[in-house]
């Protein structure tokens, strides 16, 4: 059984800087995609930051130079570093790992990961 666990949200203020967590278990799919999602209130999700098969890259172009993705296999687990915060960073954020190959260009579309995380909600206030 594959479980994704988040953590480390919390209230900031504006400028301030928190760092999400995502301890994976029981996941095999290593050549797959891994990623961050969020979802505001009343509004769909949205790709954050995802590492593609290849291990490339990619940002929402709202929170590039601010945001950094990251993981550490040794730990099973994901990071997402978030800098420079803003109010519209307020939002529920999971992590999110694939089963399949995914490319770069689409590892932001959440329609390509089969696990997700319950959730941590980030709340910046301005």
């Amino acid at each position: 059984q594959v479980t994704l666990v988040e953590s480390g949200g919390g209230s900031v203020q504006a400028g301030g800087s928190l760092r999400l967590s995502c301890v994976v278990s029981g996941y095999t799919y290593s050549s797959s995609c891994m990623g961050w999602f969020r979802q505001a209130p009343g509004k769909e999700r949205e790709g954050v930051a995802c590492a593609a098969s290849d291990g490339r890259i990619n940002y929402a172009e709202s929170v590039k130079d601010r945001f950094t993705i990251s993981k550490d296999n040794a730990k099973n687990t994901l990071y997402l570093q978030m800098n420079s915060l803003k109010s519209e960073d307020t939002a529920m954020y999971y992590c999110a790992a694939g089963r399949s190959y995914c490319s770069v260009r689409l590892c932001l579309t959440g329609g390509f990961y089969a696990y997700w995380g319950q959730g941590t909600q980030v709340t910046v206030s301005s």
